[in-house]
């Protein structure tokens, strides 16, 4: 069989699938990716990445770097349905461009290597997608390496991501000698030709039947004891139909029960059409998510994934090209027609779409419509940014946005010449409007401008697309990590008064507060004040001044987490008190009590995974105890070792230059966030000067 262009699906929610490409750095989302997008007739060559030719790595820092930065939309069509793809970045940098992908798409393929199995940045994603309850499927690629096994990637997903993998494919052939997989569905192979686009399907090869057979038998009996129809047939007839095991699939894999796991090598273009089978057979379209849920002046409500209900969409991404600013969108409920009006209910900003276009990567298909469960971009919205709902101005709604990740590292910049400051400015705001994980604020002290991301590959992404993209050369300050306090031991019933009399209505507010210590990092407030002596509305205002205080420590001046502050008792005046001086009162209150505690000082640590060649362990170990590193773990394979160490994100800098420079440039490395760590007394004291 050849893969030909596929007819224009039809657009309506059941015929529609959104899902997400999730991986590792280098584990092969973009190489298969671009696959899909060849078999599928999208494309007619194939580009790769180590060529730079890649449809969705666009970018030319991408191209660059061999990496995918920024998520890319790219749109196909296959079997009667619309698919709509975002091959995310793997790189810990960018998670957040992960995280705003993962919340407007309903199912996801998890593409792992055959060689290395779950890696960090796999376990991470993974744990994101769990976060937003995305059902996924799995794809073991590049199944042609030396050293690929199928089982033991199989194991890992098992062991590390604590999921029940479903395997629904054997390998025929082992490394170089990888040609096609057994179907253990229909019990059929799939040959690919070496020379061509090609492959045929065929009985099971008798030298596999056996194993097979064995394999079929122990997926009839995986998928019984999870699936209750599933086990009816198994216990009336001893086996499980076609049928039956692709329906039991699909809804183990909507409940998140258990994964298919199907493998291939995208390179070699082996194993992209049952993949694509499967993101049909089994991952959900909109139809089969629940309603989406919003709030209209605080009541909750639901929006379908109906055409024919009042539009609601949210915007996840922000990018400006030279077309124009395109506001990428997921259509929840409704239908969004070219030269409609759409209303941001946060704002009460009403604006009209100027066109709609389907993206493939950097280019765009004009539509007239967009119909709900699609992903679209929109061109003429200016006041939009990632996270914003928009609604039909009759009907509005707000849609949960996504979450932002807190920056950790930050580094200052400044305009090399003078006539460039209101150029730098410029730029520096379309950078924060295009990434919502990068913040930029002035330096008080210094009045320096500080911009802060998450990591430093993020920020050098970020300055080197000032210089490229707006002409702009940048001087860039050492790296500064952000520091966080914490409270070790509290403070129990700590009193404040806050009493102001200026000639008019005056301010009375009494609280008596505990302060305590929590277990992990956020901020907890609760009131156990009986007897009305607090009222309601004046208790949260304690807690919004509470969190007024949080925002600067008694140490360092550095934000304040990890403590939970109870209200135990207070009073209030029958004239003079009001929800100002309490807000007034639990921030002074909260300052108070701190000083009064034992603090701490955390710093953000990274954990290091390094594979570097045996004869440079020593070294690498070395570098690591220098940088304040705590090794967690070491293993030795085939020559090479695996080293694991927590390192404080402060040491870790110019990491990637001393790395190659003890293995010979043969050592690599790959990191993902920590928990906070304290600081050890004498970092702490340097840190702080004291």
């Amino acid at each position: 069989m050849r893969a030909i262009r596929q007819p224009h699906a039809v657009t309506t929610p059941t015929a529609v699938r959104n899902l997400g490409i999730l991986a590792h750095v280098d584990a092969g989302k973009t190489t298969l990716t671009e696959r899909i997008l060849f078999a599928t007739g999208t494309v007619h060559k194939r580009g790769e990445v180590h060529d730079g030719t890649t449809v969705t790595d666009f970018d030319p820092q991408e191209r660059d770097r061999g990496i995918t930065i920024f998520a890319a939309a790219v749109s196909c069509a296959w079997s009667g349905h619309r698919v709509n793809l975002i091959d995310t970045p793997g790189h810990v940098d960018f998670a957040d461009e992960v995280e705003r992908s993962l919340r407007v798409l309903d199912g996801a393929v998890a593409v792992f290597d055959a060689v290395a199995g779950v890696e960090p940045q796999s376990e991470s994603v993974w744990r994101q997608a769990d976060r937003h309850g995305v059902p996924r499927i799995a794809f073991v690629n590049k199944l042609d390496r030396a050293g690929a096994d199928l089982d033991a990637a199989v194991a890992s997903i098992r062991e590390r991501l604590g999921a029940l993998p479903l395997v629904v494919q054997l390998p025929i052939g082992r490394e170089e000698g990888f040609t096609g997989v057994v179907d253990l569905l229909a019990m059929r192979s799939l040959l690919w030709h070496p020379d061509s686009d090609t492959y045929e399907r065929g009985p099971v090869p008798e030298s596999l039947r056996q194993e097979a057979d064995r394999r079929r038998r122990a997926l009839e009996e995986a998928v019984a004891a999870l699936h209750a129809d599933a086990l009816d047939e198994f216990c009336a007839t001893s086996a499980l139909t076609e049928r039956t095991l692709v329906r039991a699939l699909r809804e183990l894999t909507l409940s998140g029960d258990a994964v298919v796991v199907l493998c291939g090598s995208a390179y070699r273009n082996r194993g992209i059409e049952p993949l694509l089978d499967a993101v049909v057979a089994y991952l959900p379209s909109p139809a089969d998510m629940p309603a989406v849920r919003g709030t209209t002046d605080g009541a909750e409500q639901e929006r379908a994934p109906d055409p024919a209900e009042p539009f609601a969409a949210l915007a996840f991404k922000v990018s400006v090209t030279a077309s124009g600013r395109l506001t990428y969108v997921r259509v929840y409920s409704g239908t969004l027609r070219k030269g409609d009006r759409v209303r941001d209910p946060a704002t009460g900003r009403t604006e009209r779409v100027g066109r709609i276009v389907r993206v493939q990567a950097d280019r765009h298909e004009e539509q007239e419509e967009a119909v709900a469960g699609d992903i679209v971009a929109v061109v003429g919205l200016k006041g939009a940014r990632a996270g914003t709902t928009l609604c039909a101005p009759e009907a509005p709604v707000v849609l949960e946005p996504p979450s932002v990740a807190e920056p950790v590292v930050s580094v200052a910049v400044e305009a090399r010449r003078a006539t460039d400051t209101g150029r730098l400015s410029a730029a520096l705001a379309r950078l924060v409007e295009e990434d919502p994980s990068l913040v930029v604020r002035s330096d008080a002290e210094t009045g320096q401008t500080v911009l802060s991301g998450m990591g430093e590959l993020h920020l050098e992404v970020a300055v080197e697309k000032i210089r490229r993209g707006h002409g702009v050369e940048v001087a860039v300050g050492r790296p500064q990590v952000s520091y966080r306090e914490t409270v070790v031991t509290g403070v129990t019933g700590l009193i404040h008064r806050h009493v102001k009399q200026d000639g008019g209505a005056g301010q009375f507010a009494h609280v008596v507060l505990d302060v305590e210590p929590l277990d992990e990092p956020g901020f907890e407030f609760r009131s156990t004040v009986v007897g009305g002596r607090v009222p309601q509305e004046y208790a949260r205002a304690v807690e919004a001044g509470c969190r007024d205080a949080l925002e600067e420590g008694p140490l360092g001046g550095y934000p304040v987490t990890g403590l939970r502050v109870t209200l135990t008792d207070g009073a209030t005046h029958s004239k003079d008190s009001s929800e100002l001086a309490f807000r007034t009162a639990g921030r002074f209150a909260l300052r108070e009590a701190l000083r009064a505690s034992t603090m701490a000082l955390l710093e953000p640590v990274v954990e290091v995974t390094a594979t570097v060649p045996e004869e440079g362990v020593g070294g690498v170990l070395g570098d690591l105890a220098a940088r304040r590193g705590r090794v967690s773990g070491s293993t030795a394979h085939a020559g090479t070792a695996v080293i694991t160490a927590a390192v404080p994100l402060a040491e870790f800098f110019g990491y990637a230059s001393r790395l190659r420079g003890r293995t010979q440039g043969r050592g690599t490395f790959t990191t993902r966030p920590a928990p906070l760590a304290p600081v050890p007394p004498a970092a702490a004291d340097a840190l702080l000067g004291r």
